[in-house]
């Protein structure tokens, strides 16, 4: 059962990490529908922290190999021209806007933890207002400014909107992708830059757990659910970027309203 838990959670990882529907909230839900949470901790040890870290070692993967090369030339042109060059100036614009999600994190995300991400309605709220505001934000926003031409503004504003992706339902692609909307700036572009954000994001996520990963490195769960995630999550970056070059993002806003109603469904049905 748990080999099954831990291709579907890589699975689910692999999309919701960078589709604009919320990793966090699909990880909680997919549990909580499934009734996967007390199989789970029936394990005993650290095997469900050790398959949430699994989880985002994969992405954190799929992300520096999809963008190897951008990396390779934003870290060399950053650290050795500084602002000199457009790949610079972007490596330390992407520094400065990780700071507010990373402060966020430190101060909300165990309050977040406790009271928020064990509530399925409030993140089925969190769903549908996303969902709408995406969708809204997108139609009525131009598309003016492509990759090259995003600014220290943009990518500060950008910064700032991460914070609230710690409230499960938002999503971090979700709210950075929004907001790179609304400030003009391209779709694909918009999608590009937000992974390329959420790069130390992701990877800080999974190394603040290192001593599970050197203790679960061989673990063949770990590893079933860190390889899923990695390879559905190129898979899906590659797909998205492509996708967003020809349609907009409504078929996320429709997705993300429709899970909710199924979460609210299932909420009273089982009287929980």
């Amino acid at each position: 059962m748990l080999w099954l838990i831990a291709i579907v959670l890589g699975i689910v990882q692999g999309l919701g990490e960078f589709l604009p529907i919320s990793s966090s909230a699909h990880l909680i839900i997919v549990r909580w529908l499934f009734g996967w949470d007390p199989v789970i901790a029936q394990v005993g040890g650290n095997i469900d922290i050790a398959l949430d870290v699994a989880l985002h070692v994969g992405t954190l993967l799929a992300v520096l190999i999809y963008f190897f090369q951008d990396w390779k030339t934003l870290i060399v042109n950053g650290l050795t021209g500084g602002l000199k060059t457009k790949e610079g100036r972007m490596f330390w614009y992407l520094v400065v806007a990780t700071i507010p999600g990373v402060v966020a994190g430190v101060i909300f995300e165990s309050t977040i933890d406790k009271f928020i991400r064990s509530q399925p309605l409030i993140i089925a709220i969190g769903l549908v207002i996303m969902g709408i505001i995406l969708y809204y934000v997108d139609k009525n926003s131009t598309q003016r400014i492509n990759y090259e031409n995003i600014t220290f503004k943009h990518t500060l504003y950008i910064g700032v909107s991460q914070a609230l992706a710690l409230i499960p339902g938002v999503s971090r692609s979700g709210i950075t992708m929004t907001t790179g909307r609304l400030l003009g700036i391209s779709r694909e572009a918009s999608a590009k830059f937000s992974f390329l954000l959420g790069t130390p994001i992701i990877a800080g996520a999974a190394l603040k757990h290192t001593p599970d990963i050197i203790h679960n490195i061989a673990n063949p769960l770990f590893l079933v659910g860190a390889i899923t995630s990695a390879i559905v999550g190129l898979l899906c970056i590659s797909l998205l970027l492509k996708y967003l070059q020809r349609n907009n993002f409504a078929i996320f806003a429709i997705y993300r309203i429709m899970l909710a109603v199924l979460i609210v469904v299932v909420y009273f049905v089982r009287g929980a």
